[in-house]
């Protein structure tokens, strides 16, 4: 029967170098199954936790667990379980691609016709049966990648640690990786490292966002734009004269703050900011009705992920 306990369980991890702290004292859970996104800019934190879960980099303080064994204590059975593909692959460029793979399943343990059976099947799961008999360094960077994600998976590990797997890829070759990241999150546990905000969105159910080596946030990406929205903006364009539109909203209780912007002919852009995350819409549109004023847009801002991150990072959102 599969543990019903986190795949990962960090508490106060911190790692420091000298002069600088590259982690700091960062607590989260992972939960098996989840595809989640470590979103933060370069120096954030995120390989230096990713390469901690792994077992390659020990920290200074704190505990870390994977799939409930210790990252310090029992690195060999951490690795067991874990496929990581950092963000500069190191590949042996001057061996085939099958040739490599073999190598590289036998090296985690896998016996002599087990690690063929695996080969074939990431070689298929990964788009690169055409190119298996081919020299690594003849293949292009989105081939490449592909054979470090083959790499990742031939063991069958339970988790998935992918840092920064886009970089350096064209459109094309983003998409087919993205493509293949969303498929690996229907049996593994994924976890993906990227300070490109697109990549999260498209790919992961959830995301931590560092900074600093802190945890500034961490939700479901859907949730994330409602719990850290900073106004919950509603616009309505109205048909009506100005002055009776800021008569109309500016004195209600639940209205912070109301703008009105000329448009085409008599229409007028209304903006209004709520005040404590009052849902506006049902208030604009009763107002509208009861003046019997046309109306041909009534909307709520919503967030986007890039909006969230830029307000955090600057510390324009106070920290939960």
């Amino acid at each position: 029967m599969e543990s019903a306990a986190p795949m990962i369980e960090v508490e106060n991890l911190t790692k420091r170098y000298p002069g600088r702290t590259a982690v700091d004292g960062i607590s989260f859970q992972i939960g098996r199954g989840e595809v989640v996104g470590f979103l933060g800019p370069n120096g954030a934190g995120k390989s230096t936790t990713l390469r901690i879960l792994s077992s390659f980099l020990p920290a200074t303080s704190g505990t870390a667990r994977v799939a409930g064994f210790d990252v310090f204590r029992e690195p060999d059975e951490v690795r067991r379980r874990i496929g990581y593909m950092p963000e500069n692959n190191p590949l042996h460029l001057d061996m085939r691609v099958r040739e490599y793979l073999k190598f590289r399943a036998r090296l985690k343990g896998l016996g002599w016709r087990r690690s063929r059976e695996r080969v074939d099947a990431v070689l298929q799961q990964c788009g690169l049966t055409d190119v298996a008999g081919r020299i690594i360094g003849q293949l292009s960077k989105g081939y490449r990648q592909r054979v470090g994600l083959s790499d990742a998976l031939v063991h069958e590990p339970d988790l998935i640690i992918l840092d920064e797997p886009t970089i350096g890829l064209d459109p094309h070759q983003i998409r087919s990786v993205r493509a293949l990241v969303k498929e690996l999150g229907k049996k593994h546990t994924v976890v993906l490292s990227t300070h490109i905000l697109n990549e999260v969105e498209m790919t992961c159910s959830r995301v931590l966002i560092l900074h600093r080596g802190r945890i500034l946030a961490a939700d479901r990406t859907e949730d994330l734009g409602r719990r850290m929205s900073l106004d919950g903006q509603v616009v309505a364009e109205v048909e009506a004269p100005e002055v009776a539109l800021l008569e109309a909203f500016r004195d209600l209780p639940e209205v912070e703050h109301v703008e009105v912007q000329p448009l085409d002919g008599n229409w007028r852009r209304v903006s209004l900011i709520p005040r404590g995350g009052v849902d506006l819409r049902p208030l604009v549109a009763a107002e509208v009705r009861d003046n019997g004023w046309p109306l041909r847009e009534l909307t709520r801002s919503r967030q986007s992920l890039e909006d969230i991150f830029i307000h955090l990072t600057r510390g324009k959102v106070r920290e939960d």
